[in-house]
């Protein structure tokens, strides 16, 4: 059995074959999606039929180590999100949700719309049997914040699915609610921006889905370490770990991130998404205020317009 609470050099799939089996309450995994991404150490482009069978035995490994009431959590882009989840259900896995990651600033494309969501899928090995904390991610339901419905339950719902336009200009259009989720990427600019690596997740939506799917003290388990996020988020929430990758400094990089965090710490990032997307004013506006120097009638748009 490998040491737990760390980062390992090693490729994930001989390093899963280092675990015991069913030893693994949950894996999230955000591996490369072949579009040809300059990572460190990897080439993300191999021939369709070679990824795909490269995939098979990872997520073979994945449902090995698993518990048989673990849960995989699998992120993915447009290229490949049919085949894996169907070569996923192949390998026993049961799909629960197939949720959009949505966020604003996506990839600019000349002969398509811009591409600005990932594909993550919510699998089990026990369709009957499986960990969900529901009311760890609960959020207030329309009834409850809108209509005043005596009907609502009183600590709030899931999330469901929906189509949303842009979140930052629909102030009163964007509830928590919804099961298309909303997350802003990690810029640039952000403050929890690590900066060695060009796909990190945000930790508030690795955040929803260690709440849900694990308990504390629990095993959780990323095969591509990358940017360090899962395993960070999985220490502040009071869970083991484990993780993978084959650069030295990204692990490197990873660990540091790692040694500044106490279980307990606040996760970066706004739990309330809005907050980090700043708003698109209206022409005129400035600084909180119209062109006639008048704040707007909205107090929710004239905060969202500050930000």
């Amino acid at each position: 059995m490998l040491e737990l609470n760390t980062i390992h050099r090693l490729d994930c799939i001989e390093a899963m074959q280092q675990l015991d089996e069913g030893c693994v309450d949950l894996v999230f995994a955000d591996p490369p999606f072949n579009i040809g991404y300059k990572y460190d150490v990897y080439k993300d482009r191999k021939a369709p039929q070679e990824y795909l069978d490269w995939t098979r035995q990872w997520i073979s490994g994945v449902h090995r180590v698993l518990k048989p009431t673990g849960t995989f959590w699998l992120a993915i882009g447009d290229d490949y999100a049919a085949e894996l989840k169907i070569l996923s259900q192949d390998i026993g896995f049961h799909c629960r949700s197939w949720v959009l990651w949505y966020y604003t600033f996506g990839v600019n494309c000349k002969l398509k719309f811009s591409r600005s969501h990932t594909h993550i899928f919510h699998f089990v090995k026990n369709p009957k049997k499986f960990t969900f904390n529901g009311a760890a991610i609960a959020v207030p339901s329309a009834r409850q914040t809108v209509y005043a419905d005596t009907r609502a339950a009183k600590d709030g719902r899931l999330p469901d699915d929906t189509w949303i336009l842009r979140p930052q200009d629909l102030v009163e259009g964007l509830n928590p609610d919804e099961d298309t989720w909303y997350f802003p990427r990690v810029a640039g600019t952000f403050k929890e921006r690590e900066g060695f690596h060009g796909c990190q997740m945000p930790e508030q939506l690795l955040g929803r889905i260690i709440k849900v799917s694990s308990n504390p003290g629990e095993l959780v388990l990323d095969p591509f370490s990358g940017s360090a996020t899962t395993v960070s988020v999985a220490k502040k929430l009071g869970r083991q770990f484990v993780a993978f990758d084959i650069s030295d400094e990204y692990i490197t990089r990873g660990m540091d991130r790692l040694s500044k965090i106490e279980p307990g710490d606040a996760l970066d990032g706004a739990p309330e998404p809005k907050v980090s997307a700043p708003a698109t004013p209206p022409k005129g506006v400035k600084k909180g205020k119209l062109s006639n120097g008048k704040k707007p009638k909205s107090e929710a748009n004239l905060l969202m317009w500050d930000r």
